[in-house]
């Protein structure tokens, strides 16, 4: 019964190459946005370009995410990544433990969600006062809550 418990983490295989659609998803996004901003860039103010920057970036930060969650993630739940010592190998791959996955998840949400919040508010006469009050809140127990999550990371480690 154990072994097939333990055997059961290769469930988790599948779902982990499952993220590369998710990835190749915000390539097709991140390239049609570049489509349709290039051509216009000339025209814009300033004030869209810096929202099409920050949707750009926006999308390479959750890209960024996607590949943490799916390299580690495996790592940490399914089976060590066999890679060739002549094939070029990331240098925190195999480091992050789950509090580590945990704490770089947590810290980028607060990541994507600032960017989110700053184009709201860079376009914030097209906001209604009350969604931009819950556009904080919740930004806000996001920070909270991975700096409590931090917090209890390291308390708990001494």
């Amino acid at each position: 019964m154990e072994r097939t418990i333990y055997a059961s983490r290769w469930i988790l295989g599948p779902i982990y190459l499952g993220m590369s659609l998710v990835l190749f998803a915000l390539l097709i996004k991140f390239f049609q946005t570049v489509y349709h901003f290039i051509p216009n860039i000339l025209m814009m103010n300033e004030t869209d370009l810096i929202l099409q920057s920050l949707t750009l970036i926006d999308l390479t930060l959750v890209g960024s995410l996607v590949i943490i969650v799916m390299f580690s993630g495996y790592e940490n739940f399914v089976s060590q990544m066999d890679i060739a010592p002549s094939t070029e190998k990331l240098g925190w791959l195999g480091t992050h433990d789950y509090g580590s996955l945990k704490m770089k998840v947590a810290s980028s949400i607060v990541a994507i969600s600032s960017i989110h919040l700053l184009k709201v508010f860079m376009n914030v006469q097209h906001t209604d006062n009350d969604k931009l009050l819950w556009y904080v809140i919740i930004h806000l127990t996001m920070v909270v809550s991975s700096f409590l999550m931090g917090y209890l990371d390291k308390i708990s480690k001494h």
